[in-house]
């Protein structure tokens, strides 16, 4: 009997490694936010109904991807996707401004303030994610 004639027992996927943080992948989240300028720039909705929509989509594929995904670490994951997200916004709205007609990127001094708001954003995504994960036994 040859060892190709016994059945092998099958190896459970494994996550990445533990303290490894994925940093594809949060440049992929973070790339959201080019639904900003692409939903001003074909005209799919405008002021509250727009912002909703956009920031309700982030959420849900953040925390989709991330909780029922097997990504380590999924607090600090998705706080870092939210200051990349942050720091990708501020420079789409530097490249796209006035397409919506906002006029120019905004003040300089509000960039500290939404780069917290979307890190914070991103940690609370995080803890959710990280629940799903917990409920469904994935927790690492």
């Amino acid at each position: 009997m040859t060892s190709y004639d016994t059945p092998q027992p099958q190896q459970p996927a494994r996550p990445q490694q533990p303290g490894r943080i994925q940093w594809p992948l949060i440049g992929g989240l973070a790339c959201l936010a080019l639904l900003w300028p692409l939903t001003a720039l074909t005209g799919l909705g405008s002021g509250a109904p727009r912002a909703l929509a956009i920031v309700g989509i982030t959420g849900a594929v953040w925390i989709g991807v991330v909780g029922f995904g097997r990504v380590a670490r999924p607090v600090l994951t998705l706080t870092l996707t939210g200051l990349a997200f942050g720091v990708l916004t501020i420079l789409l709205s530097l490249v796209f401004a006035g397409i919506d007609g906002a006029g120019p990127g905004g003040a300089a001094w509000t960039a500290l303030p939404a780069l917290a708001m979307d890190a914070f954003w991103g940690f609370l995504a995080g803890l959710i994610a990280l629940g799903i994960q917990r409920a469904r036994g994935d927790a690492r």
